[in-house]
């Protein structure tokens, strides 16, 4: 006998939805399963076998985060199929700051009214995020919230565990005055900074702003630009990490170069940026002009252009941009370290 109760769907709660969503979803998560894998969705923890051969002392990574008020403007366009990819990305790309593999990835979804439907495009993106970082979905939550949130609304975040060998950790303590700052290119806003987006071109009252062909953006509305997902690092860090001495990785998001690329800095070291050496993208100049925001307000909010800065010593830096760009990343040079307690300084 299947499980139902009319006096929970009476209450807002439809398990039977719930039960269709996991159906439609499975498809999507077969695509996502590594040699670690164990069991199927569905029971009530996700199992998975640690691979650490050849490491002699593992260590587990974690890592968790959202996608921020991103879902909002995904809600506003009705489309559900990426936002998925950008809450596995802020969760990967900070655990390969620390060296680690991924290996399994969770979801978590809160929603008004549980749409299968619409559920199953959010996990088709949530997949789509974890085979570009190699990492399997073993498992997640979807929660019906009726009366604490509006039917059509939904929030959604995400935990990811990766593995490093101890030994291999990495320790800006080597980092030295001289070392080169590499950037990755970014894919746009990312994930962060949204609530000032928000205001900037003032979605919430004026919505259908959103959809006009923008000049600036090549042609591309406003909405569709910054719904691009955030760019996942995993696959080429991981290729660079095997072949080059690399002293420190930052993952820029939520405040910019001020607030992240310090914290892979040790205590006496600055990171030097050319500012003009930085390839700031269109949306950003955009988003400047539009909410006149101080050029300091931006590169202490947004990405600018610039996903990911990686650390290398000044002689493996042609080495660093080759593998870097073999495996698909925009990398260049836009800055050194220096003997500074500033941690970000520009010229």
């Amino acid at each position: 006998m299947k499980s139902f109760s009319e006096s929970y769907k009476a209450a807002g709660v439809d398990i039977t939805a719930g039960y269709k969503a996991v159906e439609l979803m499975k498809a999507h998560i077969a695509r996502t399963k590594n040699e670690g894998c164990l069991d199927d969705v569905g029971g009530f923890g996700g199992c998975f076998g640690l691979p650490i051969a050849g490491m002699d002392e593992p260590v587990l990574v974690s890592g968790t985060d959202g996608c921020g008020t991103k879902v909002k403007l995904a809600i506003l366009m009705d489309k559900h199929d990426t936002i998925g990819i950008d809450a596995v990305a802020m969760c990967v790309n900070d655990i390969i700051c620390c060296g680690a593999k991924p290996l399994f990835f969770l979801d978590y979804i809160a929603c008004g009214k549980n749409i299968p439907e619409k559920i199953a495009a959010i996990v088709s993106g949530v997949a789509e995020g974890c085979v570009q970082s190699g990492a399997a979905l073993i498992g997640g939550e979807t929660a019906e919230h009726p009366g604490m949130m509006p039917e059509d609304d939904y929030d959604l975040a995400g935990f990811a565990v990766g593995v490093v060998d101890k030994k291999k950790i990495l320790d800006n303590t080597r980092m030295a005055e001289g070392d080169v700052v590499i950037a990755l290119a970014s894919s746009g806003v990312h994930s962060n900074g949204f609530s000032l987006v928000r205001k900037v071109f003032d979605i919430d009252h004026n919505p259908d702003s959103l959809y006009t062909p923008c000049e600036e953006l090549g042609g591309k509305s406003v909405a569709e630009t910054l719904l691009t997902p955030t760019r996942i690092y995993v696959k080429s860090v991981l290729a660079l990490l095997e072949k080059v001495d690399v002293k420190g990785i930052s993952h820029i998001t939520g405040g910019g170069f001020y607030e992240n690329i310090p914290r892979a800095l040790p205590k006496g070291l600055s990171a030097k940026i050319t500012k003009s050496a930085v390839k700031v993208l269109p949306i950003f100049e955009l988003i400047a002009k539009t909410g006149n925001v101080p050029e300091r307000d931006m590169y202490n909010t947004y990405n600018m252009g610039v996903g990911m800065s990686i650390v290398v010593p000044a002689a493996e830096v042609d080495e660093a941009l080759e593998i870097l760009r073999a495996n698909g990343e925009d990398a260049y040079v836009i800055g050194e370290i220096i003997k500074s307690d500033e941690g970000v300084v520009f010229c």
